[in-house]
């Protein structure tokens, strides 16, 4: 997972401290995120994936297909 979060963030030519504030957490975090010394929680993950609009899978390796999934329709009558 590190090394998709590291890529994401160089093909964005975001920093460290830039995505830590995506992310509402301290720069340290995001560094240890990506060095794999922590694993994010999955709301961090999903946030980083509608970020770079990607999905969960790609960021935590699961797939090479960057490309998102559709996302859901809501229900605005409910």
């Amino acid at each position: 997972m590190q090394t998709r979060l590291k890529e994401l963030r160089e093909d964005h030519d975001l920093t460290q401290e830039q995505c830590s504030k995506i992310a509402y957490i301290s720069k340290n975090s995001y560094i240890r995120y990506e060095r794999g010394e922590r694993i994010p929680p999955l709301d961090t993950i999903a946030l980083f994936a509608k970020y770079y609009k990607t999905s969960i899978d790609y960021i935590s390796n699961l797939t090479d297909e960057k490309t998102p999934y559709p996302l859901k329709k809501t229900n605005k009558n409910a």
